[in-house]
């Protein structure tokens, strides 16, 4: 009788279900592309669920930041292994500030939150020692990334600076941003601190130098969190000549934010939800070895006070072993707030006629117009700039 209860349980759970962990048989999430630290850190990953529960992970490759998100939507997956786009897609700004997108609701599981740092690497000889000192610079400005046009903005407004104030270079990619300080056309770009790149640019007859952001300067963290509200003081303990920073020594003051980021989708299973997270808390000394940066998966690296409201189903995990406590509710509760007020916002803007040319400007000014009424922070407030 005890196993046909058994068997009816799993057979409720769905044909996917998989053992009395909890985890399906298969599960499947969106990532970075094949080349990316994340997608490596997602194979290693999927190991662990694979020897330790039986689970085969399936993921899906994305080109961009709405091609990862794209599974979540359609329900083809209800996980993503995402960059800060997904903040974005949650705030329903820039590249989601449009018909087919809008605010969308999110909630995270855990994260990577490494040693490394994210801020805006500048060429040795620049003689910038701080972001103020990039005043009459060049910058690279990322065509298409509002991640790295938000982290450049972010880091000017930590010098007490603006777009104004700097020699503005448009670069197709990434890596074209980073190759023009080689070459000698652009001064600063924004990156992390352990891209690989940054070997090629120290090596170069320019060098490299980390900006630090110094911790007890609380007016330009105001400055900066205005601009880049998922932005954290961190200590870096890992960059490439990292020793070349402000202060002249290791580790320095600086920022830092998870990546990957897991979110979950509004549907996903809370069973899951609990089992997955669990399952990737409790085997970090499977699989710490399996990719780059994979010791930022640590249950003691997690951050309980940031902007995505945690999932049901990982929350429960995070109780069971006491890391849970009420200033993170207190956190969760804003989140889930501002959630409904981004979706009554969407709802109120989507009942208006607006042509395509004032789409996001209008929308963006509803967006705002609520969240000031609730008394909660209005980033992004404007569409992002379009220098030539």
């Amino acid at each position: 009788m005890r196993s046909l209860i058994a068997a009816a349980a799993l057979a409720a759970f769905g044909t996917t279900a998989a053992m009395a962990e909890g985890l399906p048989k298969q599960i499947s999430w969106t990532a970075y592309g094949t080349t990316s630290s994340g997608y490596a850190q997602s194979v290693g990953l999927g190991n662990m669920l694979k020897s330790k529960y039986g689970s085969d992970l399936r993921i899906i490759p994305g080109k961009n930041d709405v091609s990862r998100m794209l599974p979540l939507k359609a329900g083809q997956s209800d996980i993503c292994a995402c960059g800060i786009a997904a903040y974005f897609g949650q705030e329903g700004v820039f590249m989601f500030a449009n018909d087919r997108w809008g605010p969308t609701k999110l909630y995270n599981l855990f994260n990577n939150i490494g040693r490394n740092g994210q801020s805006t690497i500048v060429a040795g000889d620049a003689g910038v020692k701080t972001f103020a000192d990039l005043k009459g610079k060049r910058v690279s400005w990322v065509r298409g990334s509002p991640a790295l046009q938000v982290n450049l903005l972010a880091a000017l407004a930590f010098g007490g600076l603006t777009l104004d104030d700097v020699e503005v270079v448009v670069m197709p990619g990434w890596g074209q941003s980073m190759q023009a300080i080689i070459n000698g056309q652009s001064d600063a770009a924004a990156g992390s601190t352990i891209s690989s790149i940054y070997n090629q640019i120290g090596a170069s007859p320019r060098g490299l130098f980390h900006v630090t952001l110094p911790h007890s300067d609380e007016a330009a963290w105001a400055r900066a969190k205005a601009v880049a509200p998922f932005w954290n003081k961190s200590v870096v303990e890992v960059a490439i000549r990292g020793e070349e920073n402000t202060s002249g020594k290791m580790p320095f003051e600086g920022n830092n934010y998870p990546y990957p980021i897991f979110v979950g989708s509004e549907g996903m299973d809370e069973g899951v939800a609990y089992s997955l997270t669990k399952a990737v808390m409790e085997n970090y000394e499977s699989y710490k070895d399996a990719g780059p940066g994979m010791d930022g998966y640590q249950i003691k690296n997690q951050n309980f006070q940031w902007v995505f409201p945690y999932h049901p189903g990982a929350i429960r995990f995070y109780k069971e072993v006491g890391v849970w406590d009420g200033a993170a509710q207190s956190n969760q509760d804003a989140n889930l707030n501002r959630l409904e007020v981004l979706a009554t916002a969407w709802a109120d803007f989507k009942s208006m006629t607006v042509s395509k040319a004032d789409y996001e400007t209008k929308w963006l000014e509803v967006r705002a117009a609520h969240l000031e009424k609730a008394g909660m922070p209005v980033p992004f407030g404007k569409p992002l700039p379009q220098p030539k």
